[in-house]
């Protein structure tokens, strides 16, 4: 299980697209690269399962116990040849003091190797103490290289490689310079889906290239092969239970998947998979109608990037209404809500939606709802975790959106209180009509919380309900 965590020293270093380039890059020399993202995020894992062939898969401490995050890693990284594991924001950042969601907190969980990305623009003795405070500050975290970015020249790249070797003991295990093919166009949301981008393959081509022309790839692997092997002791094996798998009656579940909505982690459709659903795609932009289906799924992306496709295809907006309306169990997430809502409005454009929901989507300049958020169910959901008679069930779930509903009617019922985060209105969210649950969170099928077991058994009985009748 030969493995390497990819962290920085502070975000926005490049790690997300030096990771990439290793994905590639060494799936390019013929190994089976499996990749992984820590924290929350849909888009960093889209390029990075395009760039190594494989699903990447999400490491979250917020969401996942450390042993569901250990049993994880280890079941998907089976019959790999190389994990590589990309970190979200520096190395030692995190939600607590103590660093214990830290990306350090996960390298010492999976026993891993740190290579450290360093943004060296403007830098150079300076370098030295950086590296050196790094090594210091836990000794636990084993840094085993460091990748510098964004140098100015190879004069630059001399003097880094000089300073470092003179007052460290850390190897410096590439230097890329300054290249604009290594940049990948950002949004609001940080980078632009590769399901959006027709040239994704092509750039990630560029991107390989470069990083294996100026990083060791020969030594990153045998840093890699130094990654002891990782015992599953009895709370790591309980953790590695099959996903649950539903009984009765396959179910078709039409699933939104373009370029507008894309955000799905692969272990959720998984689950779907293994709960009885057939998941049927289809596409808002291009098909006039939805396909014949017994529940409708859509989540995040970004609509309003496509607000002219999305209104012309009429016939489909209108499919979509007549079957929320005559009953079709559905779930949407975030980019769906907004997709469901009368119309969204951007700086100066507004453009007509499914009108489903009785409000308007408004795109502000800054974030409504960021980062993790705690939920608490109302007891009106139409799927719950709460058994009949339990306590209320609290789901930790996550939400990053620039747009908010706005005059939506007074009376809606809701399955979830926020507890922490904004949700729809920053006390609420899950807004309920008829078989439709919308919420701006977005939920992961985890060991706490199988929500795709529960969908597709409402799908199941709703749709036993109406042959019945």
């Amino acid at each position: 299980m030969n493995r390497l965590l990819i962290s920085a020293a502070h975000k926005s270093s490049g790690k997300t697209t030096v990771s990439i380039g290793l994905c590639a890059a060494l799936r390019n020399r013929g190994l089976a690269v499996q990749p992984f993202k820590k924290g929350p995020d849909y888009i960093d894992p889209m390029w990075l399962a395009l760039a190594a062939g494989r699903d990447c898969h999400n490491l979250d401490f917020y969401l996942m116990p450390r042993e569901e995050i250990l049993a994880t890693f280890t079941q998907r990284a089976h019959g790999a040849d190389i994990a590589i594991i990309e970190g979200n924001k520096g190395l030692y950042d995190g939600l607590d003091l103590d660093g214990s969601n830290s990306n350090a907190a996960l390298a010492k969980l999976l026993d891993t190797p740190v290579v450290l990305v360093i943004d060296a623009r403007g830098m150079t003795r300076g370098i030295a103490p950086l590296i050196l405070g790094y090594q210091a500050f836990d000794r636990q975290v084993r840094i085993a290289g460091v990748i510098l970015n964004r140098l100015g020249g190879s004069r630059h790249e001399s003097k880094l490689r000089a300073v470092i070797e003179h007052y460290t003991d850390v190897p410096v295990l590439g230097a890329v310079h300054n290249d604009p093919q290594l940049e990948i166009v950002e949004r609001h949301l940080g980078l632009m889906p590769s399901n959006e981008s027709s040239e994704a393959k092509n750039r990630i081509a560029a991107i390989a290239e470069r990083i294996a022309a100026q990083v060791d790839l020969e030594r990153l692997q045998t840093i890699a092969a130094t990654a002891p092997v990782l015992a599953l002791d009895g709370p790591h094996q309980s953790a590695l239970t099959p996903l649950p798998r539903g009984e009765g009656t396959k179910v078709r579940l039409a699933v939104a998947r373009d370029e507008a909505f894309g955000f799905y982690y692969p272990g959720d459709l998984e689950a779907l998979q293994s709960a009885g659903a057939e998941l049927v795609p289809f596409s808002t932009l291009h098909d006039t109608g939805l396909p014949p289906c017994d529940g409708l799924f859509i989540g995040g992306g970004f609509p309003e990037m496509h607000l002219e496709a999305l209104e012309a295809n009429a016939s489909l907006r209108q499919d979509i209404r007549t079957a929320i309306d005559g009953g079709l169990p559905t779930y949407v997430e975030c980019g769906g809500l907004m997709y469901l809502t009368r119309a969204i409005r951007w700086q100066d454009r507004r453009a007509e939606m499914a009108g489903v929901i009785p409000a308007e989507t408004i795109m502000e300049k800054r974030p409504q709802g960021r980062g993790y958020v705690r939920l608490r169910e109302t007891g009106h959901g139409p799927w719950p975790l709460t058994a009949p008679g339990g306590e209320p069930a609290e789901i930790p779930a996550h939400e990053f959106h620039y747009s908010r509903i706005e005059g939506l009617p007074a009376g809606q019922r809701w399955a979830y209180e926020v507890l922490r985060g904004t949700g729809c209105d920053g006390r609420h969210d899950g807004l309920i009509y008829k078989n439709l649950l919308a919420c701006y969170c977005h939920q992961r099928d985890l060991a706490g919380n199988h929500w795709a077991h529960r969908f597709v058994a409402f799908v199941r009985a709703r749709m036993s309900h109406r042959q019945t009748r």
